[in-house]
């Protein structure tokens, strides 16, 4: 295991530490825990030559200067807040391994054609007050106005939260980058999922974050007698929606392209054992990082929730209640990922990413690039997640060698 690498892990350690109780990591969005581990990480960037500061909503920032002052900088993060008894890695992996970058170049006494800057981003989780990308949003200079005004659990505002955090609800748009003071993105995260373990390798390049589409769906016959009613005669609506969850299942297989479905909660009605259900209705879940290709399925599985519905005599309806675009990486970035990544370990495989990340806001913005590293089960945002040191000394190599080669240019 490299210096570095070894560096991560016990820097991983400290701030899985700094959490809001004792045996399970939470560290929610302006807490003390959040504003003391945007302290210690701030320490960490100093030490590796760069200047730090906070900024207006609650990220923690580090600029390491280019060759001229003021020049475009190449911008690495990802998140310093969690879960509610989250791992140690999701998010803070990605900040670590990115003060390494900066460490190294500083050691050399290292100056590139452009900056480079480091985000600790402060709530991407949406745990305390249920907004995702909060601090990502601040960057980009998207944040609703109403945002100030949602409450937590408790009661407390996310204004009189900053407040109590020392932070002023009225500056939240200085937090607001120009356009061109930053010339791409770059995250290095954890998969989150098994593809890299299960081919055996490290490291992978993004090629998009998937996409998704949420509905609730709904099978409505007749209930009946389970004992009178013969089975010819029955409009079953469980009969329906388990052949259609059936259907979901393999035209989703067939479809191919990375796309995922799943149906998440059934609740069936009047709900006896001795009566036919009349009505179920069901929630319908569709991931995939391209729109065109998601759009498609998801006409493709209402249409045969139809014909389902209809052979059986029975109506079906649906209600989209969420929607998020696909975010695609930007090829020039992925290509570079790639390149690093094949010197690294010899090959690349790109991946779809089938959670959300900082990079869907900046993307709105900036060119992004995601580099993924194994982590062992693909499990996450569960104590049990882990990844391996070696594993992290190849990301290190691999993402310093892009960066390098991006702010170079």
């Amino acid at each position: 295991m490299s210096q570095a690498a070894e560096r991560v892990m016990a820097r991983a350690d400290i701030l899985a530490a700094i959490s809001e109780t004792p045996d399970a990591l939470t560290r929610i969005y302006l807490s003390s825990q959040h504003l003391q581990a945007n302290q210690q990480v701030a320490q960490w960037m100093a030490e590796a030559g760069m200047t730090v500061w906070q900024d207006s909503v609650g990220n923690i920032c580090g600029r390491y200067e280019g060759e001229q002052e003021g020049a475009a900088a190449i911008l690495l993060g990802s998140h310093l807040d969690t879960v509610r008894n989250a791992g140690r890695y999701d998010g803070m992996l990605g900040v670590l391994t990115a003060i390494e970058v900066v460490q190294s170049l500083h050691q050399q006494g290292q100056r590139l054609a452009k900056a480079i800057e480091i985000v600790g981003f402060c709530d991407e989780e949406g745990t305390r007050f249920g907004i995702t990308l909060l601090g990502s949003r601040g960057l980009t200079g998207t944040w609703p106005a109403h945002w100030l005004m949602q409450t937590d659990a408790s009661g407390v505002s996310v204004a009189q939260a900053m407040v109590l955090a020392g932070l002023d609800p009225a500056r939240v748009s200085h937090a607001a980058r120009r356009a061109d003071e930053i010339a791409a993105y770059l995250e290095l995260h954890i998969e989150q999922g098994p593809c890299l373990e299960q081919a055996g390798l490290a490291l992978g390049v993004v090629e998009a974050i998937n996409g998704a589409r949420r509905l609730n769906c709904c099978f409505t016959g007749e209930a009946g007698h389970a004992g009178t009613v013969p089975m010819g005669q029955r409009k079953d609506a469980l009969a329906a929606a388990a052949e259609w969850m059936v259907a979901v299942e393999s035209l989703t297989r067939e479809r191919g392209g990375n796309l995922v479905a799943t149906v998440g909660t059934l609740c069936c009605l009047p709900g006896a054992v001795n009566v036919i259900p009349g009505e179920v209705m069901l929630s319908l879940d569709i991931r995939g990082p391209q729109d065109a290709s998601l759009d498609a399925l998801l006409a493709e599985l209402l249409t045969q929730a139809q014909r389902i519905a209809s052979r059986r005599g029975l109506t079906f309806s649906a209600e989209e209640f969420y929607r998020i675009a696909a975010t695609p990486c930007d090829r020039r970035l992925q290509g570079l990922l790639a390149d690093a990544v094949h010197q690294t370990q010899g090959v690349s495989l790109t991946l779809p990413s089938g959670a959300g990340h900082d990079a869907i806001a900046m993307a709105e913005r900036w060119p992004v690039g995601m580099l993924f590293v194994r982590c062992k089960g693909g499990i996450s945002h569960h104590p049990a997640e882990s990844v391996e040191s070696d594993d992290v000394a190849q990301a290190i190599t691999a993402f310093s060698y892009a960066v390098t080669a991006l702010a170079s240019a």
